[in-house]
């Protein structure tokens, strides 16, 4: 009887955890000033982006306020102040979730 207590105590802990795992994780549609639209998949330590038909994984980069990914030419910013996202040669553009 205590077996099966601790196993189903076991499976609902493994279970929870599970979904906390899932919930960290959030797709975010954006689109900017200059028209360029993007998904962006947000973990703890990385941004998965699909962005010009190509995903892109950001790595997180320390920063004091917000949160900063890059990657290939690619910076996301993200703080108070709002979401800009320096693309290739282009410059800074404002972007807005959807």
């Amino acid at each position: 009887m205590r077996r099966l207590i601790f196993l189903a105590a076991a499976f609902a802990v493994l279970t929870g955890a599970g979904a906390a795992a899932v919930s960290a994780q959030t797709f975010q549609s954006f689109t900017c000033a200059d028209g360029t639209r993007f998904v962006a998949l947000l973990d703890p330590k990385v941004a998965n982006v699909q962005i010009d038909g190509k995903a892109v994984a950001l790595k997180k980069r320390f920063t004091l306020t917000g949160a900063r990914y890059t990657g290939r030419g690619i910076t996301l910013t993200m703080n108070k102040k709002g979401t800009l996202l320096r693309h290739g040669k282009r410059g800074p553009t404002s972007c807005t979730q959807m």
